[in-house]
């Protein structure tokens, strides 16, 4: 797959995929690794005296969180000096486009506002930007695997390659493949839709929803907790056929705010469990000391309340100080590494992305990638 060192962006118009979707908190949007590192990519091409033009996103259309870019170029511009502008393809947006000197970047504003990002082809999105750029650049591994027009279609009408976070991303991620003889899955958080693409892989260990629905389709009552776990249990069936999986031994509730340790024999439990429990992570402890590999996605437990972050802080220790080569996935474990301040040097590579990352492992293609070839 081509890379940035292939093409010469001199005095040319680069248009940059990013993906700096973020956590917004009381209407304040959340700085994260993110930024950082498709900062890297932007200050290369403006280094190398391109005219960069930024396309980036901000959750969906009807999400309370759906919203503009505005502040994000706020944080962005902590990393690298980026024009912001509230328009995408109109006047004001091209008018904008037109005025870039070399070295100069403008991020456009959030492109789920047209309704063209959702359905790709040579659309009025594509038609009117293409005709202004000389390359595109695709550095969102995180939204590689979705069928939009800011990810499929501009690669089919303008010379592609990928920035510098894809190329990190596919070269760890490629490292991480070659050690399958023994190499540990440690599933959790609570999307299992994502993670249960990993499940049929041979040494996998489970926390999170999707270690519950486990248990359930093993024939356990959660008790208050199936309540919590109601749009989930449909993945019970799927489940029942990997008895090879490693579910927990016991697990932590949440007993009048307070943490109380039961094993899964005492199930029913009248409390909502919130984290695995001590005996769980010793178990899986032992797993981690004698891998070769290591990959972590999702959380233990519910991280932000300081009763229940035992076990994915323990877990995550342990993972820091093997031998392991590792590879942690997704927003909250990638989080969850700073605010324990583990370190992300001790870790073989921290990804920013969740979804695209559990495909790409799971063997199956990426659109984003597959155009690009």
């Amino acid at each position: 797959m081509k890379t940035l060192d292939s093409i010469d962006v001199t005095n040319k118009r680069v248009l940059l995929r990013i993906d700096i979707n973020s956590e917004i908190i009381d209407g304040k949007v959340q700085d994260s690794p993110r930024f950082v590192e498709h900062s890297k990519t932007i200050n290369e091409l403006k280094r190398r005296k391109a005219k960069v033009v930024i396309l980036a996103h901000q959750s969906r259309p009807g999400k309370k969180d759906f919203t503009s870019l505005k502040q994000h170029a706020k944080i962005l511009n902590r990393y690298s000096n980026v024009k912001f502008v509230d328009d995408i393809i109109g006047k004001k947006a091209l008018n904008e486009i037109k005025q870039l000197k070399s070295g100069d970047a403008l991020l456009l504003d959030n492109v789920r506002k047209l309704k063209e990002e959702f359905n790709p082809g040579n659309n009025k999105f594509v038609k009117t930007l293409s005709k202004e750029f000389d390359f595109f650049v695709n550095d969102a591994f995180s939204i590689c695997h979705r069928n939009q027009t800011s990810i499929v279609s501009f690669p089919k009408v303008l010379r592609s390659v990928i920035g510098r976070s894809i190329e990190k991303e596919l070269k760890m991620l490629d490292k991480l493949k070659l050690k399958t003889r023994n190499l540990v899955y440690i599933l959790g958080g609570n999307k299992p839709d994502d993670v249960i693409l990993l499940i049929n892989n041979k040494n996998v260990l489970t926390t999170g929803t999707i270690s519950l629905i486990l248990l359930k389709s093993r024939g356990y009552n959660l008790g208050k907790e199936e309540n919590a776990l109601k749009k989930d249990l449909k993945f019970i069936d799927v489940l029942k056929k990997y008895k090879n999986v490693k579910v927990p031994i016991d697990l932590a509730v949440n007993k009048n705010n307070n943490r109380k340790e039961i094993l899964i024999k005492e199930l029913p439990s009248n409390y909502l469990i919130l984290d695995i429990g001590e005996k769980t992570v010793e178990a899986y402890k032992k797993e981690i000391e004698n891998a070769d590999a290591v990959f972590f996605k999702g959380v233990a437990g519910y991280t932000q309340d300081k009763n229940f972050q035992y076990g994915t802080r323990e877990l995550l220790k342990a993972i820091a100080k093997s031998k392991a080569f590792s590879v942690v996935a997704g927003g909250s474990s990638s989080g969850a590494i700073e605010k324990f301040k583990l370190g992300k040097q001790n870790f073989g590579h921290v990804s920013l992305s969740g979804g695209a990352l559990v495909y790409y492992l799971a063997g199956k293609k990426l659109l984003g990638l597959e155009v690009l070839k």
